[in-house]
């Protein structure tokens, strides 16, 4: 159980969740295999929900891993959409990148190297969307550097928001969690703040917090 909802609910939804084909579902059943952590699929339904709504044609992803998210919304806007994704892991690039040629979307992803934080500091292009789910302690710390690369009606998704139900109460925290539970309070007390932005928490997968800036009439 996730602690964010009950887990027949959560069987009950997945199962709704057409299993994924070819290389995603290869890519799914690697990530469970070898511990490597993309999206769930309840949140990946919500990726392609988003991504058929906004129609973005940027997109900044914080957190590439095995490439799995990337390629789900490259695939979700029908190779509209140009994504730029961040990872700090070389061997994580190796197989992103392995996996990103199977799809022939060499010209559609690309993968930057390095820590989220120093990346963003130096970009300085426009996105539609940002999709964080890098280093779940530095939220709080992305979001001034996102704010400045989202264009003004774009959005932010932030996956596990919710961490495990930690953020929603105390009684879940664990010790060696403790910093990264009050960094992801503090990122959705930010968010949160009705006089700048709207904003939606859902209880889905690990949590994913939903947010855009609000319209000023002045």
């Amino acid at each position: 159980m996730s602690n964010i909802t009950y887990d027949y609910i959560e069987k009950y939804l997945k199962s709704l969740i057409v299993e994924e084909k070819d290389v995603l579902r290869e890519m799914e059943v690697f990530a469970h295999e070898n511990s490597v952590p993309i999206v769930q699929k309840e949140t990946a339904r919500f990726l392609e929900l988003m991504i058929n709504l906004k129609k973005p044609k940027k997109i900044l992803e914080l957190g590439a891993a095995i490439g799995y998210s990337s390629i789900l919304m490259c695939l979700s806007s029908n190779m509209q959409s140009e994504i730029v994704t961040v990872e700090r892991s070389e061997k994580m690039i190796e197989l992103a990148n392995e996996n990103i040629k199977k799809y022939n979307l060499e010209k559609k992803i690309e993968i930057v190297q390095g820590e989220c934080i120093e990346v963003l500091e130096n970009l300085d292009e426009k996105f539609d969307m940002i999709f964080m789910d890098a280093g779940k302690g530095h939220y709080n710390h992305y979001l001034p550097h996102c704010l400045r690369l989202l264009e003004d009606d774009g959005v932010i998704i932030a996956d596990n928001v919710l961490f495990k139900g930690m953020v929603a109460t105390d009684e879940l925290v664990k010790r060696r969690k403790i910093t990264i539970v009050k960094r992801m309070r503090k990122y959705l007390e930010d968010i949160n703040d009705s006089s700048k932005f709207v904003t939606t928490v859902i209880p889905m997968g690990d949590g994913i917090a939903v947010t855009m800036r609000r319209e000023r009439n002045d």
